[in-house]
C-alpha cells in the first residue's frame, strides 16, 4: 500500500519474496493448496475461503528492524538524545554519565569558578561560588537525566535538554547579600506589647522589604549557570502576628493581667501577687517570623516579689571557695525547696486573662545547688594566676571607698565555670542606694559630677585587669573618656549601670576564682585557677594625637566638682602572651582619650 504524498520506491529497489497461501475447507472438505504469486484470488472458479498468511518475509524483517531498532535506544540508563550543559549523555550508563559530566564540568571550571556579579537593592559586588557553597550536584543530575520523561518515538528520533541540579548553602548566601545590602534593608516592625508601670504599650507590626533566603537561591543558582550579572530581588514580609491578632492579645490577656491580684498557694502559706510584679513578669516575645508569644518570666517573678517569697521558699545555696592561708577552701553548698517554675508560670499565664478565679497552687520542689563541692573541687581551682592593685585616697570614710569596698565584696568568691562569660552588670546587679552605695563623682556628659556608685570604676579597672593578666578572654569593655594616672593607660575601664558593663569568658578548661581584698588605700583582685601561659605582659606604643585641656567655668554650688584637665592622646597596647618560651597570642588595645578640661567652678574673673 502507498501513502498520498509519498514516492513508491523504485521497482528494482523492491524485494522479490515467494509467498504462501494456505486454505482452510469448510468442515475439513478441502485440502491445502499452493498457489504462485498473481494467485492470490484463487483463481477462477475456485473456492473463496483461502485465508493467506501475511508475507512471512516482510513481516519477518521488519520485526527484525524494530527489534534492532528499540535495543539501540533503550541502551544505557539515560535515553538516547538527553543532553546536560551541551553535553550529550544518552545511551550511558550511569557512571559513564557521571564522568562525562564531570569532565564537562571540568572544562568549564574558569567560567564557573569566576566571581558572580550580583545587584540588591542597586548596590553591586561580587561573590565568590566556592564560599557560598555553589555546585553542580552531579549524581543528583544524572539521576536527572536518567529520569527524562522519552516515550519510544522520541528515544529514536527526539532530544531532550535536562537542567543540572545546582546547589548552595542558603546560609552562606544569605549572609553575603546581606553585606551587599548593608543597612538598606527595611526591616519588619515587630509586634511588641510591654507594659509601663501596668499600662500597657503596643509597638504594632509593620511589613518590611528584606532578603527572602529561599528566592535569592533559586535566583543566584539560575545566574550562576548563565553566567550573568544576577539581581536578587527584595520580597515583602509581613510579622506573623497581624495588628488584628495583636489587639485581641492586648484586650484578652494583657489588660486583664493586670487588672487584679492572683493568689497564690503553697502547703507553706499564700501570698499575694500583686499586677506590678504580674506586668514584671508577662513577657511577650516575638520570633524572627514576627510571632508574638505571651509568657510568664518566673526569675522576674521572683525579683519583682522580693522578700515575699522568703515565707514560702529556701533557695539553694551553692558551694563555695574561699583564700584561707594562701590557698583555696571550699565549703559544701546545701540543697533548698522552690516553687517548680515551668509549672508555676504555665497555671499563671491561664488565670491572667480570667476575671474571677485568680488563684493558682504552687508546688514546692527540692532544688540542688548548681555547683556542689565536689564539682568545684574538680575544677582546678589550685594556684594565683595573677594579681593586680590599684590605690585610692580619702581612706574608708569616704564614700568613694565605701562603694569600691562594697562592690569587691559582692565580687569576692565568685566562681566562673569553663566556657562562660561573667558580666559585672549581670553579678551585682542595679548599684543604687538600697544596695548599699553612696554618691560620689562619676563622669556624666564630660564632667565631674555627684553620682550613687562613684568608684565602682576603679574596682572595674582592676577586676579587668586582673582578667587581662591571667590571659582570660576580653569580651566586653570601654575605658574612660579621659585618663586618670591612677590607672594604667588604655588597659582600664569604666562602668555605668545599665548601659556600659564589663565581661570577660574563662576560655580555659579549669574553673576562675575571683578573689578581692581591700585596705584604707588599696584595691586588689586575684585570679585563682590552673596557670596556663608562661606570663603576659603588656607593651605600649607612643602617645600621638596629644591635646591639651581648655577651660570651662561652671556655675558654682554642691554639683560642680573642680578639676585640674588632663591631656588627651591616643595610645596602643598590646598584650603579649607567651607559653613554652614562644608567643602564642599578640592582641592589640588603642583607645583615643579626650582632654579633660580645667573646669573652674565660677565665673571668669578679668
Amino acid at each position: 500500500m502507498t501513502l498520498y504524498g509519498e514516492k513508491s520506491p523504485p521497482a528494482d529497489d523492491r524485494p522479490t519474496v515467494q509467498v504462501t497461501a494456505v486454505t482452510w475447507p469448510d468442515e475439513g472438505s478441502e485440502p491445502v493448496t499452493t498457489a504462485v504469486p498473481g494467485e492470490l484470488d484463487g483463481g477462477p472458479g475456485r473456492p473463496r475461503r483461502v485465508r493467506m498468511l501475511l508475507a512471512a518475509g516482510i513481516t519477518g524483517a521488519v520485526l527484525a528492524a524494530v527489534a534492532g531498532a528499540g535495543a539501540w535506544a533503550y541502551a544505557g540508563d539515560v535515553p538516547r538524545g538527553t543532553s546536560v550543559l551541551g553535553t550529550e549523555l544518552g545511551g550511558r550508563s550511569r557512571p559513564d554519565a557521571d564522568r562525562e559530566l564531570r569532565a564537562e564540568l571540568d572544562r568549564r571550571a574558569a567560567t564557573l569558578g569566576a566571581p558572580l556579579k550580583v545587584t540588591v537593592d542597586g548596590r553591586t559586588a561580587e561573590i565568590n561560588p566556592a564560599e557560598v557553597g555553589l555546585a553542580v550536584d552531579v549524581p543528583a543530575t544524572v539521576a536527572a537525566a536518567a529520569e527524562a520523561d522519552a516515550h519510544p518515538v522520541s528515544r529514536l528520533v527526539g532530544s531532550r535538554t535536562v537542567e543540572p541540579v545546582v546547589t548552595v548553602d542558603e546560609d552562606r548566601l544569605d549572609g553575603a547579600l546581606r553585606k551587599v545590602l548593608g543597612e538598606q534593608a527595611q526591616g519588619m516592625t515587630m509586634p511588641a506589647i510591654t507594659y509601663q508601670g501596668t499600662t500597657p504599650k503596643v509597638v504594632p507590626p509593620k511589613p518590611g522589604l528584606t532578603l527572602n533566603p529561599q528566592r535569592s537561591a533559586e535566583v543566584v543558582r539560575a545566574g550562576w549557570l548563565a553566567g550573568a550579572p544576577v539581581t536578587v530581588p527584595l520580597v515583602e514580609t509581613h510579622p506573623a502576628t497581624t495588628p488584628e491578632e495583636l489587639d485581641r492579645l492586648v484586650s484578652e490577656l494583657a489588660k486583664p493581667a493586670v487588672a487584679a491580684p492572683v493568689t497564690l498557694r503553697t502547703n507553706k502559706g499564700s501570698l499575694t501577687i500583686p499586677p506590678a510584679a504580674i506586668a514584671k513578669s508577662l513577657r511577650f516575645s516575638a520570633d524572627k517570623a514576627g510571632k508574638l508569644t505571651p509568657s510568664v518570666d518566673v526569675k522576674r517573678l521572683r525579683t519583682a516579689l522580693g522578700d515575699k517569697l522568703a515565707t514560702i521558699e529556701a533557695p539553694p545555696k551553692d558551694a563555695t571557695m574561699k583564700i584561707a592561708g594562701n590557698r583555696p577552701t571550699t565549703t559544701e553548698g546545701r540543697a533548698g525547696q522552690q516553687l517548680d517554675a515551668a509549672a508555676l508560670s504555665r497555671d499563671l499565664l491561664a488565670v491572667l486573662p480570667k476575671a474571677d478565679g485568680r488563684e493558682v497552687t504552687g508546688e514546692l520542689k527540692a532544688t540542688p545547688p548548681q555547683l556542689t563541692g565536689e564539682k568545684l573541687a574538680s575544677l582546678g581551682i589550685k594556684e594565683r594566676v595573677s594579681t593586680f592593685t590599684t590605690r585610692f585616697t580619702g581612706g574608708m570614710a569616704s564614700s568613694r571607698s565605701q562603694n569600691i569596698a562594697t562592690i569587691a565584696r559582692k565580687v569576692d568568691g565568685t566562681v566562673v565555670l569553663p566556657g562562660k562569660t561573667f558580666s559585672l552588670n549581670g553579678h551585682t546587679g542595679e548599684r543604687g542606694y538600697a544596695q548599699g552605695y553612696r554618691d560620689a563623682p562619676v563622669i556624666l556628659d564630660g564632667k565631674l559630677v555627684p553620682g550613687v556608685g562613684g568608684g565602682t570604676s576603679q574596682f572595674t579597672t582592676t577586676l579587668f585587669n586582673a582578667t587581662y593578666y591571667a590571659g582570660l578572654e576580653d569580651v566586653e569593655h570601654k575605658p574612660h573618656s579621659y585618663w586618670f594616672d591612677r590607672y594604667p593607660a588604655v588597659i582600664e575601664s569604666t562602668i555605668f549601670w545599665p548601659s556600659l558593663d564589663f565581661k570577660f569568658r574563662n576560655n580555659t578548661e579549669y574553673g576562675v576564682l575571683i578573689d578581692t581584698s581591700y585596705t584604707s588605700s588599696t584595691i586588689t583582685v586575684s585570679i585563682w585557677s590552673t596557670k596556663i601561659y608562661d606570663s603576659v605582659k603588656t607593651e605600649y606604643g607612643p602617645r600621638r594625637n596629644i591635646t591639651t585641656p581648655k577651660q570651662i567655668h561652671l556655675a558654682p554650688g554642691p554639683s560642680c566638682i573642680e578639676t585640674n584637665g588632663i591631656n588627651g592622646f591616643t595610645q596602643d597596647a598590646f598584650r603579649v602572651i607567651k607559653k613554652d618560651g614562644a608567643v602564642v597570642k599578640r592582641e592589640k588595645f588603642t583607645w583615643r582619650y579626650d582632654a579633660e578640661p580645667r573646669y573652674v567652678c565660677g565665673p571668669k574673673t578679668s
